[in-house]
């Protein structure tokens, strides 16, 4: 693996670890993980820019049952170069969730979710 690679590896990791980290910090802090051209899409729809994911988000973290949070587990996770990608449960709500999330100059260009529930 080359330095630059390490270096793209690294950072990534980092967005990723920050992403996981501003769920308990509110939407503000999920939101410095995005850029104005971020994307995230959906099942249901496609979410374009800082005002759309925030929405997104908003509706996340204020329809979460309190014990949602402390079900928060994650079964697996890795990053590739600007890719990272994760798999996660909060049982009994959601029983399976993947995000997939495309770094670039330390943000989040494109990220997929999906979710699946009992």
């Amino acid at each position: 693996m080359s330095n630059s690679s390490e270096q793209v590896e690294a950072a990534t990791k980092q967005v990723l670890d920050h992403h996981l980290g501003a769920f308990a910090q509110g939407v503000d802090e999920i939101l410095k993980d995005y850029g104005d051209n971020s994307v995230l899409v959906t099942p249901d729809k496609t979410f374009r820019g800082l005002d759309e994911i925030a929405g997104f988000f908003k509706a996340f973290v204020d329809g979460a049952d309190p014990a949602f949070w402390p079900a928060f587990k994650i079964t697996s996770m890795s990053t590739v170069n600007d890719v990272a990608y994760l798999v996660w449960e909060a049982r009994p709500w959601v029983t399976l969730a993947t995000d997939t999330l495309i770094v670039k100059d330390g943000k989040i260009a494109v990220q997929t979710f999906t979710s699946f529930s009992a």
